[in-house]
């Protein structure tokens, strides 16, 4: 009986164990980021990108034009893709064009315990209607994967 008792303890406390202090072996593993984290390396990334006069450059992958731009806003809500990708949109115009949005994307991923933008795209771009500019779109979200909207 005491055999039984001894087994029975063993296991009991290795469900234990496993129930109370694994998630913290695996939470160590891999750390979980969470929207402040993704805004705080958004603004870590993009005060590191900007030019002398605070303005942000990106060459539009689809028009190769190389775009000067003034940040507006990070959209909410930012968040996790899948596994370690996350992502967050923002919004910035032409320097001197404030009507004229862009709407870029940005995907970040951990390294060395921090998240770091891995890819930038233009979502949106500025186009005139009879009513103004609006932001048209090149794509749009299947899950987490993009789907072009248009082909040329």
């Amino acid at each position: 009986m005491s055999a039984l008792i001894a087994r029975l303890a063993r296991y009991w406390g290795t469900v234990v164990w496993l129930a109370c202090f694994a998630p913290l072996a695996i939470a160590s593993e891999s750390t979980q980021f969470y929207a402040e984290d993704i805004k705080a390396a958004m603004g870590k990334h993009l005060n590191a990108v900007f030019d002398a006069d605070g303005h942000f450059r990106l060459t539009d992958d689809v028009t190769e034009e190389a775009l000067v731009m003034t940040f507006m806003q990070i959209h909410d809500p930012v968040r996790q893709m899948d596994g370690d990708t996350y992502f967050a949109c923002t919004d910035f115009h032409p320097v001197g064009e404030e009507a004229k949005v862009y709407d870029i994307d940005f995907w970040l991923q951990p390294t060395d315990g921090e998240l770091k933008v891995v890819r930038t795209k233009v979502h949106k771009e500025p186009r005139r209607s009879l009513f103004g500019w609006y932001k048209h779109p090149r794509y749009t979200f299947v899950g987490n994967d993009i789907e072009y909207l248009y082909q040329d």
